[in-house]
């Protein structure tokens, strides 16, 4: 698989799917993150994204900015955020579960679903 060349090549395509998305990312940023793979808050139009992703295959990558990014039209993960992912990654859940499963092992809700942004660290508190 392919890799990220730079924060500098990650951050264009999140403007290039923020753009093919029609969402206002205002501001992009890629810092170190404790507890999460990325936020946004949607009245700003500030997306941070953890610079762990840089290292992650592009898929894994884009797949975190394409979810991130849908949080702008759909707050949460109903069937709506659902099928703009399918519409926009096709088999989506195969990424989710690379990412959870192989190459940074996330946590799951009690649905089962991979939880928002959370990273494996996190996973002692996931099921409180």
């Amino acid at each position: 698989m392919t890799r990220w060349q730079s924060k500098g090549e990650f951050k264009s395509r999140v403007r290039e799917w923020a753009q093919k998305l029609d969402v206002e990312a205002r501001v992009i940023s890629v810092r170190a993150m404790k507890n999460k793979w990325a936020s946004y808050t949607k009245p700003t139009g500030l997306l941070i994204f953890n610079t762990e992703l840089v290292a992650m295959d592009k898929d894994l990558g884009e797949y975190v900015i394409v979810h991130e990014l849908l949080h702008f039209r759909a707050p949460n993960h109903g069937k709506l955020w659902k099928s703009l992912m399918r519409a926009y990654l096709g088999d989506y859940e195969k990424l989710e579960m690379r990412l959870r499963d192989g190459a940074c092992p996330s946590v799951e809700d009690k649905a089962g679903r991979l939880r928002h942004a959370a990273k494996p660290q996190d996973a002692a508190h996931a099921s409180e």
